[in-house]
């Protein structure tokens, strides 16, 4: 069924982590690897295309890193799932009616159809600031 792979997993760690940090803040890949326990290579590939996205912000060179690319609160937790899992579908039947000549008159579609809807709207009323607020209050028990 759907599930979140490793990278996207690693994804809402990294990201989740530059959102807990000052918003003009720069962070070093490195760093950001180091603190949420994912290899920097992986996350480099990661944080390449939230940076293509607008997620983040890249800066090469000394002082350079990442940093958010928009407030946290302005970024929920389906920008992350999606930018590196793609659309959520629980069923090849919701990415494109047409891949299932059943569609019109099966009736575990529209099922799919609102499992789909629930878990994105679940996803997108969740933002990084969440995330960032609920990690700094277990951080500190």
């Amino acid at each position: 069924m759907m599930e979140l792979t490793r990278k996207g997993e690693y994804a809402i760690r990294g990201i989740v982590y530059l959102a807990g940090k000052p918003i003009e803040k720069v962070c070093l890949l490195s760093d950001i690897a180091a603190a949420v326990d994912v290899p920097p290579t992986f996350l480099a590939k990661i944080f390449q295309q939230f940076s293509k996205m607008g997620l983040v912000k890249s800066f090469r060179g000394t002082g350079g890193g990442f940093m958010l690319g928009r407030t946290p609160e302005s970024i929920t937790l389906l920008e992350v799932v999606e930018a590196v899992e793609g659309h959520i579908n629980p069923n090849r039947c919701v990415v494109n009616p047409g891949n299932c000549d059943r569609s019109d008159y099966c009736n575990i579609h529209p099922i799919w159809m609102r499992v789909q809807e629930q878990v994105r709207s679940v996803l997108e009323g969740v933002t990084l600031k969440d995330l960032a607020d609920a990690d700094k209050t277990y951080s500190n028990t």
